[in-house]
C-alpha cells in the first residue's frame, strides 16, 4: 500500500488536532459540495461534517492517525446520540460540570478501540475533548502564560466585542498592536517554538522564510479587517472556548442536517492515507476533495504525483480545495491540461483561520 510522505517522518501516536483549524466556509465556497461525493482529510472531523451540512451526497474522511480517528468517531456518535447542547458541552464550547456523564451517554456507541482510547483519557474528556490536541495545548500555553505579557483579560474580551470596520481598525492600531504584542508573537509563533510545542518540526521541512512574520500579517487581517466577535477560531485561541461564535459543524442549524446524513449512511471513515485509499479503490470516483494543507508536508514532486492520482479518481468538473501555510504548492505545469485554477482570492479574504497564506481551488477539466 502507498503511504503519505509525512507518515514516515512525523509522530502520529497522539492527538495533533482536537479541532479543525481551517475555515469550513472556504471549503464550502470552493468545493461546492452539494450533491457531490466528497473525499476529505479527516483531522478532528468538523470540516468533514460541515460538508455534510452543506449537502454533500457523501463524505469519506481519510485519516491515517488512529488518535484523530478516535476524535472523529466520538463526534459521529455525539451527533447520533446527544442533543446539540450535549455536543457543545462535550467539545468544550459550553461550560459543563460533568462531561464524564455526557461521555457515558455515547460510550457504548463507540467502536471498541475508540472506547478504550477515551476511557484511558478521563482528564481529556473532563476538560472538553476540543482541547485534547497538541495544537490546542500550544494555544492554551499562549493564552495562559504568554498573552498576559501583552494584554490583560479585560482587553482580550474587548477585542472580541462587535465593532464596525473603522472601530476595529482603530482598536487594533491603538489598543492591541503594541510593541510587546509583536515581540511575544514573533517568539511564540516562530518555527522553533511552534515546532516544539504545536506542530511536529517535520511539518516545516519545506517552509522557507520567517514563520512568525507571515502569520502576524494574517493575524492583523483577522483582528482588524474581519470581525473578531464572529470568529470561532480566534475565540478559542484567546479564551479557550467558542462562546457564541461556533464553527459551521457545531452550529445549531446544521446539527440535524449532519445527524440525518450520518444516519442515512452518507459518512464513512477510511483509515490510512489518501494515497492508500485511492489505490485500494481504483474504480471509485469523487466530485470534490478537501485536502486541508496536506501539500505543506510534501515535496513538489510528491505533490505533483498525488495531484495526478486525485485527478485520476475524479469525475469531470471535480473541485479540489486546499491551503498553503508557508510552503507554496499548487497544480504543476505537468497537470495544466487536466487541472485548471479557480480564482479564490475573494474566499481567502474571508478566511477566519489566520495561519494560512493562500487558499487554492482547482477544477478537473472534461
Amino acid at each position: 500500500m502507498t503511504t503519505s510522505e509525512i507518515q514516515h517522518r512525523a509522530d502520529f501516536s497522539e492527538i495533533r488536532y482536537a479541532q479543525c483549524w481551517e475555515d469550513s466556509r472556504l471549503l464550502v465556497g470552493g468545493m461546492l459540495p452539494a450533491g457531490r461525493d466528497c473525499l476529505s482529510i479527516g483531522s478532528a472531523g468538523e470540516n468533514s461534517f460541515a460538508l455534510l451540512a452543506a449537502g454533500a451526497a457523501s463524505v469519506t474522511a481519510a485519516e491515517m492517525n488512529a488518535a484523530q480517528i478516535a476524535c472523529i468517531e466520538l463526534r459521529k456518535a455525539s451527533y447520533l446520540h446527544l442533543d446539540h447542547d450535549g455536543l457543545l458541552q462535550l467539545i468544550g464550547s459550553r461550560p459543563c460540570d460533568d462531561r464524564q456523564a455526557i461521555y457515558g451517554e455515547i460510550r457504548n456507541a463507540l467502536p471498541e478501540e475508540v472506547r478504550a482510547f477515551w476511557d484511558a483519557r478521563p482528564e481529556a474528556v473532563a476538560a472538553g475533548v476540543g482541547s485534547a490536541g497538541k495544537f490546542e495545548r500550544y494555544f492554551a500555553t499562549f493564552r495562559s502564560r504568554v498573552l498576559p505579557l501583552a494584554h490583560g483579560r479585560k482587553r482580550v474580551l474587548s477585542l472580541l466585542e462587535p465593532r464596525d470596520p473603522g472601530a476595529r481598525l482603530h482598536f487594533y492600531q491603538k489598543e492591541w498592536n503594541n510593541r510587546r504584542w509583536r515581540w511575544i508573537f514573533r517568539i511564540f509563533f516562530s518555527r522553533t517554538v511552534m515546532g516544539a510545542l504545536g506542530r511536529d518540526p517535520e511539518f516545516f521541512k519545506y517552509v522557507e522564510g520567517s514563520v512568525a512574520d507571515r502569520i502576524l500579517s494574517r493575524t492583523r487581517h483577522a483582528l482588524a479587517v474581519l470581525d473578531p466577535s464572529e470568529n470561532p477560531y480566534l475565540h478559542w485561541i484567546l479564551t479557550g472556548t467558542h462562546g457564541d461564535a461556533l464553527p459551521d459543524a457545531l452550529e445549531e442549524r446544521n446539527f440535524p442536517l449532519i445527524r440525518e446524513a450520518i444516519a442515512a449512511g452518507r459518512f464513512r471513515i477510511a483509515p490510512g492515507s489518501i494515497e492508500a485509499l485511492l489505490e485500494s479503490e481504483p474504480d471509485r470516483r469523487y466530485g470534490a476533495f478537501n485536502l486541508s494543507d496536506i501539500f505543506e508536508y510534501m515535496s513538489e514532486d510528491n505533490t505533483a504525483a498525488l495531484l495526478g492520482k486525485i485527478t485520476d479518481a475524479s469525475v469531470p468538473g471535480a473541485r479540489l480545495a486546499y491551503w498553503n501555510m508557508l510552503a507554496p504548492r499548487s497544480r504543476p505545469a505537468s497537470l495544466a491540461h487536466r487541472l485548471r485554477p479557480i480564482p479564490a482570492d475573494d474566499l481567502f479574504g474571508m478566511d477566519r483561520a489566520f495561519f494560512y497564506s493562500r487558499f487554492v481551488v482547482e477544477e478537473v477539466m472534461e
